[in-house]
């Protein structure tokens, strides 16, 4: 009999509970379907000017073609200075800017799977047991006393009882307006960018060393020159004494070859101020104290390598910086239809079930089963415009993406179109200047034999001994800006950088279109609402 009536009474719930299920199954399947619609305008790359060519650009620097390219990631092995690799290599093992640009690069990535998680039910599980005592009163009687009063009699007990329950809930939003899909494309967008930005950083780092490196060896070359100086100085000063003490020469030029000396070796003491300074600040990039860091002395001796050219259009996959903005706009735009995705109602559905029983004993037992199941709609009715202004805000937002994105562009143009002309007018000046180097020590080898023979005084050796100085410490610090120029046009290029890169890193979302390829226009103050039935 007992076998009978549990049957019985599984009939009688599945009868109830069938139309539920099959009603929880359509509305999880016209979830499903509706799922795939996302509101709010689809991105476009923002259009940008890209001129045809630099203008800055010297005579024979050609397009690169792949078989100029060196090491698209150690760029810096074109200057073949291995101490300069041995800097770079522990720069990006401990520079600390790295570092932190590469936590925040974590914490986008983790940002993408947050959001990711919002596409699944939220299923949880409980268990609990409480005790408790109800009281309960209850009147006896009455009772007549000698005195012909009335007493009466009131008894109060309690019931104690046990409760415990076993239950899993599972809740499930479908994405029916692409609120979830856009925040995952948004924090994929944000994690591209992060990735951008962590490029950008270890690129900037990269070349603030090797610049850094550079004019330090520049400022050796003119610690050797200074060096070279005193000595000859030093040598005109103890001719100019011994033909003093000969009669030859009048005391005013010892005095006056006793000064350019001493200026000569203070110069070559401030040098070493400038020099210091320099290495401590390649002990910060490579991430190790000053105090324990030494970089020992070597005089300039490399000439800028060919730096093989890019189109313009190249530039805005070459350069990290152009990347993340163009990313942030990208994310930005995903923001809008999530804020125009709150004027739709929101579906949940909800399902749970378990135990519950007040004897533990019976707690597993079917009678002691329980269930829910139901959809629920909701959805804002007033608001006092807070959703227009949160859609108002995301466009403006967008907006300020766009035009930071356009305006990174240009000024990598400019970094490019700076470098470039760096470069070509340092090439004519250093040769002109090797030039004025070459006049400069004909005229003091000239007039310093004149001086010995008598036919001039002095002031003559002073005058040439200086114009030679100068035109020796130009052409050195020449020398080292055209190394640091060279730096900074392959910093304005981009590096060995891509975004391909930044693609292969996070993944998960797909390329933005080369810039070679012409950009639809993006009108960022009018971005237009729509549906979109691809899923994202």
């Amino acid at each position: 009999m007992q076998f009978d009536r549990t049957s019985r009474a599984r009939a009688a719930v599945a009868n109830v509970a069938g139309p539920r299920v099959l009603s929880i199954a359509a509305c999880a399947a016209l979830a499903f379907a509706l799922s795939g619609c996302a509101v709010g305008p689809d991105y476009k790359r923002p259009s940008v000017d890209i001129p045809a060519s630099y203008k800055e650009a010297a005579d024979g620097w050609k397009v690169a073609q792949p078989a100029d390219q060196h090491d698209r990631g150690a760029w810096w092995s074109i200057y073949n200075d291995a101490q300069l690799n041995a800097l770079e290599e522990k720069l990006n093992a401990s520079n600390q800017s790295i570092a932190q640009f590469a936590a925040a690069y974590r914490q986008a990535r983790a940002l993408v799977g947050e959001a990711r998680a919002a596409y699944f039910p939220v299923i949880s599980a409980s268990a609990d047991a409480s005790r408790s005592r109800t009281p309960s009163r209850s009147f006896s009687g009455s009772v007549t006393g000698g005195g012909g009063g009335t007493t009466s009699s009131l008894s109060s007990s309690g019931s104690i009882s046990n409760s415990y329950s076993l239950s899993l809930d599972a809740t499930w939003e479908p994405d029916l307006w692409g609120k979830v899909s856009r925040t995952v494309a948004g924090q994929q967008a944000g994690q591209q960018s992060a990735a951008a930005d962590l490029a950008n950083a270890r690129l900037s780092a990269q070349a603030t060393l090797a610049q850094t490196y550079f004019n330090t060896r520049s400022l050796d070359a003119q610690q050797k020159l200074l060096d070279d100086t005193v000595a000859a100085y030093q040598r005109s000063l103890t001719l100019t004494q011994n033909r003093y003490a000969q009669g030859v020469a009048a005391r005013s030029d010892v005095i006056q070859a006793q000064t350019q000396l001493q200026s000569a070796q203070a110069a070559a003491i401030d040098n070493g101020v400038a020099r210091a300074q320099n290495e401590h600040a390649i002990a910060v990039l490579v991430g190790q104290p000053a105090s324990t860091f030494s970089l020992p002395p070597a005089p300039l001796d490399a000439v800028p390598p060919v730096v093989p050219a890019q189109l313009p259009s190249a530039l805005l996959e070459r350069r990290p910086d152009i990347a993340s903005a163009e990313r942030k706009a990208a994310a930005a735009n995903e923001q809008i239809g999530i804020a125009i995705a709150a004027f739709f109602p929101t579906l949940t559905l909800s399902a749970s079930g378990g135990f519950e029983s007040s004897v533990f004993s019976q707690l597993l037992q079917m009678p002691s089963r329980f269930w829910t199941l139901g959809p629920q709609l909701a959805g804002t009715i007033f608001d006092a415009g807070l959703r227009k202004a949160q859609t108002d805000a995301a466009r403006a937002t967008y907006d300020q993406d766009v035009a930071t994105y356009r305006q990174t562009v240009l000024t990598a143009f400019q970094d490019v179109e700076d470098n470039l002309s760096s470069l070509r007018i340092l090439e004519q000046e250093i040769t002109v200047q090797q030039q004025a180097v070459q006049s400069a020590q004909q005229a003091l080898d000239i007039v310093t034999n004149q001086y010995k023979s008598g036919t001039v005084d002095y002031l003559n050796v002073l005058t040439a001994q200086t114009t030679a100085f100068t035109a020796q410490q130009k052409l050195a610090s020449i020398a080292g800006q055209r190394m640091v120029s060279s730096v900074g046009l392959v910093k304005a290029l981009g590096g060995g950088w891509d975004a391909s890169q930044m693609n292969r890193e996070t993944g998960d979302i797909a390329a933005p279109a080369p810039a070679s390829e012409p950009a639809a226009p993006v009108t960022p103050a009018t971005p237009v609402t729509k549906a979109s039935a691809a899923a994202r």
